[in-house]
């Protein structure tokens, strides 16, 4: 990567913004394109060469697509998109993306990962980054059509497997664009999720039903020695897509064993029956393509992510990483982050009267292209001016008070946690009891307690979630219905008497025990508004065996009470005048997250639940609360 002199950098160093008004929308964007409209634009602006096999340094070919501006000479910056998805056609987001690039003056590249579709080997989520990823940048820098600088971008999987990559530093990647690239982080900070495998030690149920639509051990192959001309005339007609029987995802998610859910559809042993069997802390999370702290970061990073995205609180965490990393300050002095107020990707819905579940949000209106393409223009073409000096760096949107506001850094300076304890008379037990929110100390009170089955769970009502086949609606969603439970302890706050803004990381701390050798805590903040309606803001998960850390399991002692502090929720909203604050506390939350069966075994291989008595305690001596990262004033 070049390098600025620190004059020219510290030109570009944002300047201090408190407050900013929503970014202007784009003019016109080709989201209202037909497929085909999309098809005759991506004719009409690019040349194409298909099914391009680069090689790796193992001798495996990926299989790649690459769109330069018709008739350019001479040579053009690259954009990189790389992916597991079926993309040798391009379609949606990748295909806009595209036709932006080359109207722009950029040659886009779109590759499949190995194992997927035309690309040769296995298939390895995240596909290798740190080789694989490597060696393509290699490549592109040596073609003749390339300036020798190279953007990566992508949402989701395509955002992934670039976060390991920005920790070679190769000297051609110039740039990068992750959105919504949680799944490719594994240890940052007070985050351990894997790839988002876990939270709080908890297994999520959305890369069950991903892994079924994505890993294909049995898939086919062309065979070797086929020219480029005549594998692209293959790839026109043919992508090797596997079609396989459709599932009840709701009937099939509550399978025991958990590790049989994927070969009791008939599906071969491949990447699911791996990872089940590991522990957070197992060192194999180490050996593939996940991000993790003490890797070094090296390249300047604009990051997309969202509230009810399935990991907003590990996103957040890994841009203070990479801002505060200094394996190379050029690329630690440039990380600039936008958080949306939606669901998983779903930047192209930004706009007026937007609605995240059955919330109203109000104008969300942001120039995604503007921000992307300025940001490339900056670092690929070297024009300074493109991506503004002045530029916040975090850009976000306020749910509640339903604006674009700007920090310069995460959580904002004048963030201060307000430490809300949870109180009662012992009968917090749903909506109906008597838990409330207090900001004075509880002094001698009785325990809250309830009864976890894990055959009769806490349903999922929305929160952040994605990629799970139906069995998890994401957004804004009264939980009004699951406060009804018996088994749901609730806590809620006076009405406010003016508004309160959050913006940061929501941390809880629990004091907690149970008749069973192990079991899970679940945490929900929610927003209340003067109707009752009770709107989900984001949860966590924690299972009691890791209260010592998640290489040190340990069972309870049936009554003994422990600590437990669940990661973090990341938001940013502010609860209006009038509303009030409130916390649930249960022992589940599915099918968003697997069942504890309270066994204290290995938890996964097991089909027996025993039913657990547990309690949340909260008097002088263990004192259970939520802090809030409260901003006072103008920040």
């Amino acid at each position: 990567m070049s390098r600025t002199s620190k004059l020219a950098l510290r030109a570009l160093l944002p300047l201090a913004a408190l407050m900013v008004a929503a970014p202007p929308a784009p003019a016109q964007d080709l989201a209202s394109y037909t497929p085909e409209a999309l098809d005759a634009e991506i004719g009409r602006l690019a040349d194409a060469r298909l099914a391009v096999m680069v090689p790796m340094r193992d001798g495996v070919r990926l299989s790649t697509n690459i769109f330069t501006p018709k008739g350019a000479v001479g040579r053009l910056p690259v954009i990189l998109w790389k992916t597991p998805y079926n993309e040798h056609k391009l379609r949606g987001s990748t295909q806009r993306y595209a036709i932006e690039a080359v109207k722009r003056g950029y040659a886009f590249i779109v590759q499949s990962e190995r194992g997927r579709y035309l690309s040769e080997g296995s298939f390895e989520i995240l596909g290798k980054p740190q080789t694989d990823g490597y060696d393509t940048l290699s490549w592109i820098a040596a073609q003749g059509f390339s300036n020798g600088k190279v953007g990566t971008l992508g949402c989701s999987s395509s955002a992934e497997w670039q976060l390991a990559l920005a920790a070679q530093n190769h000297p051609a990647h110039a740039a990068m664009v992750p959105m919504a690239a949680g799944a490719g982080i594994g240890k940052v900070g007070r985050f351990q999720e894997q790839g988002n495998w876990y939270t709080g030690g908890v297994p999520r149920s959305l890369f069950f039903v991903w892994l079924y639509g994505v890993d294909n051990p049995l898939r086919a192959q062309l065979p070797a020695g086929l020219d480029e001309a005549t594998r692209a005339r293959i790839a026109t007609y043919n992508d090797l897509a596997a079609t396989k029987p459709k599932v009840d995802w709701n009937k099939q998610i509550r399978h025991l064993p958990v590790d049989t859910l994927l070969s009791d559809l008939g599906e071969p042993p491949a990447t699911f029956e791996s990872f089940i069997a590991r522990s957070p802390a197992d060192p194999a999370w180490r050996a593939g393509g996940l991000y993790h702290e003490g890797m070094g970061w090296g390249v300047p990073a604009l990051w997309f992510n969202s509230w009810y995205d399935v990991s907003i609180g590990p996103n957040l965490e890994l841009f203070n990483h990479a801002r505060a990393a200094g394996t190379d300050r050029e690329a630690s002095d440039n990380q600039y982050a936008v958080i949306a107020p939606g669901t998983h990707c779903a930047y192209a819905k930004l706009g007026p009267d937007t609605v995240v579940g059955e919330r109203a949000m109000g104008d969300t209106s942001f120039d995604v292209n503007g921000a992307v393409f300025g940001w490339f223009d900056r670092w690929l073409k070297g024009d300074a001016r493109a991506f503004a000096a002045s530029t916040p760096r975090v850009r976000y949107f306020s749910m509640g008070e339903n604006r674009w506001k700007a920090a310069e850094q995460w959580p904002p300076k004048r963030a201060a946690p307000l430490r809300l304890y949870l109180r009662s008379d012992g009968r917090a037990n749903s909506l109906f009891g008597d838990g409330r929110l207090e900001t004075a100390a509880p002094a001698a009170e009785p325990a809250d307690r309830f009864r976890y089955d894990p055959m009769n769970p806490v349903p999922t009502v929305g929160g952040g979630d994605c990629c799970n086949g139906g069995i998890v609606v994401p957004g804004a969603f009264d939980q009004r219905g699951v406060e009804a439970r018996h088994d749901v302890l609730v806590y809620t706050s006076a009405p406010l008497d003016a508004p309160l803004e959050v913006a940061g990381f929501v941390d809880a701390v629990l004091n907690v025990s149970s008749s069973a050798k192990d079991t899970d805590f679940a945490v929900k903040l929610v927003d209340v508004a003067p109707d009752g309606t009770a709107w989900i803001i984001g949860d966590t998960i924690f299972r009691a065996r890791y209260r010592d850390g998640f290489d040190r399991p340990a069972s309870m002692v049936p009554g003994q009470v422990y600590t437990l502090r669940p990661s973090p929720i990341a938001t940013g909203l502010r609860f209006e005048k009038g509303h009030r604050i409130r916390v649930e506390v249960t022992s589940s939350n599915f099918p968003k997250f697997v069942r504890n069966l309270n066994s204290g075994g290995a938890n996964e291989r097991e089909s027996q639940p025993i039913v657990a008595d547990n309690a949340v305690h909260h008097d002088a001596r263990h004192a259970s609360y939520i802090e809030l990262p409260v901003v006072r004033g103008d920040k």
